[in-house]
């Protein structure tokens, strides 16, 4: 198990992506803390986690709530002694156009796709310095790499994600404190509904990953877990400030 017993948080861990990176750093170890803004979907991963003979506790967070923020990264250094991994997932998709997108759908995308990791880092940079290691990941999307039509919030809030992972990394890497940007390409979940409504329902997505991802598929959630795995791990001990993109290629198309 190559992450016995080290302590991590997730956030937006109640189901898609957070989800699958909670489970894998359990199935391999790990003591996991399930952040997710609904109770009813942190106990529905860790019943998972558990089921399967892993450590899971669950404790719903919003993650746009400093003093909640708070409470989570010092309950989890109270309770377990350290903090080794923090996976910021938790993000949000508002489509439209820069005269679609209001002032409010702006802000609301820079509170939960950038500040709430922002936050997070802020409060777990501490524990990680005293302890002489640690691995941040942040969710970006390959949506921060390049641009595309039609989701001027999304793509401006997941490049700044990639910028603030990389000014990160060059800060605390002296610490041996990593941080890096895990950034996927399209993934079958729910968090998907915006980019559906805007190419017009779910035929016309499906249509778009076969014709525009080079690989002609989805992703699945396990493969990108597999990479939040890696980042989490010291399989990329020697890797730090990188925007990890796992998309199929579309980046390239």
């Amino acid at each position: 198990m190559i992450l016995r017993d080290r302590v991590a948080i997730v956030t937006g861990a109640g189901s898609g992506i957070g989800r699958g990176g909670a489970e894998i750093m359990a199935r391999e170890g790990a003591i996991v803390v399930v952040a997710d803004l609904s109770p009813e979907r942190s106990e529905e991963t860790v019943a998972g986690i558990v089921k399967e003979g892993g450590r899971a506790e669950a404790r719903p967070t919003d993650v746009t709530d400093d003093a909640a923020m708070e409470e989570l990264i010092e309950g989890t250094v109270g309770g377990h002694g350290r903090l080794d991994i923090l996976h910021s997932h938790a993000g949000i998709q508002v489509e439209g156009n820069l005269e679609q997108v209001t002032s409010e759908d702006m802000d609301d995308s820079w509170k939960l796709n950038v500040r709430s990791h922002f936050m997070a880092a802020r409060l777990a940079i501490p524990q990680m310095k005293a302890q002489g290691r640690g691995s941040i990941i942040f969710t970006s999307s390959n949506s921060g790499v390049f641009v595309d039509t039609g989701m001027f919030a999304y793509i401006t809030t997941k490049a700044a994600v990639i910028m603030m992972s990389r000014q990160i990394a060059l800060d605390y890497a002296k610490f041996n404190v990593r941080c890096n940007a895990l950034c996927p390409g399209w993934v079958d979940t729910p968090f998907n509904e915006p980019y559906m409504r805007q190419m017009g329902g779910r035929e016309a997505l499906e249509g778009y990953v076969r014709n525009r991802i080079p690989m002609g598929r989805w992703a699945t959630v396990d493969e990108i877990a597999e990479s939040i795995l890696f980042l989490a791990s010291d399989r990329s001990s020697f890797m730090t400030g990188q925007a990890l993109v796992i998309d199929g290629g579309e980046c390239f198309n």
